[in-house]
């Protein structure tokens, strides 16, 4: 197969990992950096493509720290929430798990029950009006301490939203260690929550094995640098605990230096349950549809290749077992038409 791209933008997929507030493309951004002109973010989407050039992941956590602070208003975050799943719906994305950093705006004046109302309205329009499913995952932005994780359970399990369905943990690793909010993660598993932190993307395996022993991950964000570790490999395939693999992400923040030289190889021969997934897509100049040509290269996958990596997709995430039976029967219907053509 020379070029998997049509039948990528066909095929029915689920997405993983995909932050909230990174998803907004130039377009939604240019929206609402005019609503606030006082912002450093430019209006103009060509400029954007200047501005999300980052020299290093520090650069990107500053540029992206910009962007959340256009999210201002109630009806900022509805505007964002729901232009995102427009966008997801044109890459025949089915279902996301979508990170979402409630600190990030309730610690710049929105109201708490005003968020979650905009989040919901939203989550719902989607469905109802785009055939995309959102579910949420709250994640605690590392880089705001422990103040932060505080508020971020509190909303989690005091005002969960009837979409939400993990909690996380993001922001920078190095300085930030992971064995520091096991408080957190344990009110939230309490409360039946997934536990879904990112972890190996710029630091080395020891702070995936911290993630999977002080806060019980079920999947792990990103877990680039696992394949350091051949215990660690093996353990994330005996165990099926699933990484969430972004590819140009860890080209665009420089946790990897080439995309030839990326370790998703490694990951699947060592029997890794790989997930693809867009990260914070506009901000990288991509989107789930390119990752998967990505992954399609590198791992030198054919149409039921790229099939069974979406599969991956749907059996990695938290939907119900009947609801991961019809994606999957869907994916596999696709699949089946698009090579009797």
């Amino acid at each position: 197969m020379t070029d998997p791209s049509a039948f990528i933008a066909g095929l029915p997929k689920a997405e993983l990992h995909v932050h909230h507030v990174g998803s907004a493309s130039p377009r939604i951004v240019a929206e609402l950096a005019s609503r606030h002109p006082d912002s450093t973010v430019p209006s103009d989407p060509d400029a954007l493509v200047d501005f999300f050039t980052f020299t290093d992941f520090a650069h990107f956590i500053d540029v992206y720290l910009a962007v959340v602070d256009l999210i201002r208003t109630p009806e900022d975050v509805r505007l964002l929430t729901f232009e995102v799943a427009r966008d997801m719906a044109r890459q025949n994305i089915r279902y996301a798990e979508l990170t979402v950093t409630p600190f990030s705006s309730t610690s710049r004046g929105i109201d708490d029950h005003a968020f979650m109302d905009a989040i919901e309205d939203a989550r719902k329009a989607a469905e109802t009006e785009l055939g995309v499913v959102l579910r949420w995952i709250f994640d605690i932005p590392g880089e705001a301490g422990l103040r932060s994780a505080e508020e971020t359970a509190r909303l989690a399990v005091d005002l969960r939203p009837e979409g939400l369905v993990g909690f996380g943990l993001g922001g920078p690793e190095i300085g930030v260690p992971r064995p520091q909010f096991k408080p957190y993660f344990d009110r939230a598993i309490a409360a039946g929550l997934h536990s879904v932190p990112h972890a190996g993307e710029t630091t080395g395996p020891e702070t995936v094995w911290d993630a999977l022993r002080e806060l019980r991950a079920e999947r792990i964000g990103h877990g680039t640098s696992s394949v350091q570790d051949p215990e660690l490999l093996a353990y994330l395939a005996e165990h099926r605990i699933p990484l969430e693999v972004c590819p140009t992400s860890n080209i665009a923040t420089r946790a990897v230096a080439d995309l030839d030289e990326h370790p998703i190889k490694a990951m699947v021969s060592a029997g890794v349950l790989v997930t693809v997934n867009s990260d914070d897509p506009p901000m990288f100049g991509t989107d789930l549809n390119k990752e998967y040509g990505v992954a399609a290269r590198l791992l030198g996958l054919d149409e039921r290749g790229i099939a069974d990596l979406a599969k991956n997709g749907v059996d990695a995430s938290f939907l119900d077992p009947a609801a991961k039976k019809r994606l999957a029967e869907e994916i596999d219907t696709y699949t089946t038409q698009w090579l009797a053509r």
